[in-house]
């Protein structure tokens, strides 16, 4: 490998909305997400329904539903 080319690889950890701390090795420091394994509906089997911006209502209005 070619010297002084490549990124700093480091130990970081990845922080979730919901508290989760990962350790992880990564080329970026402290890494913050918005959801993780431990609160996506997929792995948890809980649906949420989140409403971003009124996106929702925006859609009725605009199709007369």
């Amino acid at each position: 490998m070619k010297e002084k080319i490549h990124p700093k690889y480091e130990q970081t950890t990845v922080t979730c909305a919901c508290g989760e701390v990962i350790p992880t090795g990564s080329t970026r420091s402290n890494i913050k997400v918005e959801i993780c394994s431990k609160c996506h509906p997929f792995y948890t089997g809980v649906q949420r329904f989140v409403d971003a911006g009124g996106r929702v209502d925006r859609f009725k209005r605009k199709y007369g539903m």
